[in-house]
């Protein structure tokens, strides 16, 4: 059998991708290493309840044309991010706005909250920060720094504020207006039932393998000055779009780029029918180890008996454990950059998504991405 494409990750690029060129009549086999598709978006129903397995995920959107895009896959609820923060049994509002700033300083308007701020950021006299803490402490002062950024901030990147470079904080967003709503977007929610089923839909009429790694199912070989790729039972495919880690495809030969990793502990509370009263409550102490708790039912405003809740532990990524995040520093989008050029001695290759192009994407950014890669495909507006 010859196919015009081989995709490896049943993520949402990956999907994306096979779901359009699937409509424009190319022919296309998905793999996935995981016993799963829909990649880190992955839902399960656990008790009745769509339990988000790699952490929460909220779809948010400006571009309408994204939002009608997913909306032939799935019917979205109308939830809003609004998550807490819990420090030492106080709790604030997310993002930082004037719910925030009343509690924190008994201010009731946006004057009064800047005077404090301004004050704060005055008394400290940081003209040219160092460091992330002297960065954050310039952009919000010292209570907001102190409750808020720093605890979670070294929990999440494993290192003290002060040993992180300041670029890593290009802002900390203050809102002077009692708005929790956490993104800016015009549209947000999230499927009813669950992103798996979203997936499933876009990729209806798809050949799919799951637990199926790359190196496993495949070989390239070079034949008349072009790379032929073959699978085991002898089908060929034209071209590969990997949406792995970049570094990993080409055997790590010119060294590891860094990524932070995430792990989850997930607990059932069959006698509990509300354990915190919120999707998401950050803790923001360094003591404790945990970064948040997601309640997963209030996602899609469950009613159900009992709930399941995950505790979302920040970790270093070693090789052979999950990649969450790349960390886009100096050294390693120097490292990238490398591997961009020795990627572009592969045209039988397309890289996308958050490990192939070793970029944080939102959702909606991924799926633009994946679009805007099967436009170049077919030479074609879509």
């Amino acid at each position: 059998m010859k196919y015009d494409y081989l995709v490896v990750g049943a993520g949402l690029f990956g999907s994306v991708f096979a779901c359009e060129m699937n409509r424009h009549g190319r022919r296309v086999l998905v793999i996935d290493r995981r016993e799963h598709i829909a990649g880190n978006v992955y839902t399960e129903l656990v008790q009745g309840i769509q339990v988000h397995r790699y952490g929460a995920h909220i779809f948010h959107t400006s571009n309408h044309e994204i939002w009608n895009y997913v909306n032939r896959f799935a019917e979205f609820n109308h939830y809003i991010n609004s998550p807490i923060a819990r420090y030492k049994g106080e709790l604030y509002n997310l993002p930082f706005n004037m719910n925030t700033f009343s509690k924190m300083w008994g201010v009731t308007t946006p004057a009064q909250a800047k005077a404090k701020i301004v004050s704060q950021i005055a008394s400290l006299g940081i003209t040219e920060p160092a460091n992330l803490e002297e960065q954050a402490l310039s952009l919000v002062g010292t209570d907001v720094y102190e409750k808020l950024v720093k605890g979670y901030t070294e929990k999440q990147w494993g290192r003290e504020c002060k040993d992180l470079p300041a670029f890593i904080i290009k802002r900390l967003p203050l809102r002077f207006t009692y708005d929790n709503n956490y993104f800016n977007d015009r549209y947000q929610g999230i499927p009813i039932g669950g992103y798996t089923i979203m997936v499933e839909n876009m990729l209806k009429g798809i050949e799919v393998k799951t637990g199926v790694s790359y190196k496993d199912f495949a070989a390239e070989q070079e034949m008349d000055g072009r790379v032929q790729v073959t699978d085991r039972a002898g089908n060929t495919y034209e071209k590969v779009v990997y949406t792995g880690m970049l570094d990993e495809y080409f055997d790590f030969c010119l060294g590891h780029l860094e990524y932070r990793s995430l792990q989850f502990e997930t607990e059932i509370l069959p006698d509990c029918d509300n354990y915190q009263g919120n999707a998401v409550v950050n803790y923001t102490q360094r003591e404790i180890p945990y970064t948040r708790i997601i309640e997963h039912k209030h996602f899609e405003f469950g009613t159900q008996p009992g709930t399941v809740i995950t505790r979302e532990y920040p970790a270093f990524w070693q090789e052979g454990e999950e990649p969450y995040y790349p960390v886009n520093n100096e050294v390693n989008d120097a490292l990238l950059g490398r591997y961009q050029e020795f990627a572009k001695t592969k045209p039988h290759l397309i890289f996308g998504g958050r490990l192939g192009q070793y970029k944080y994407y939102d959702m909606d950014k991924v799926i633009e991405s994946a679009l805007t890669a099967v436009q170049e495909e077919l030479g074609e507006a879509l």
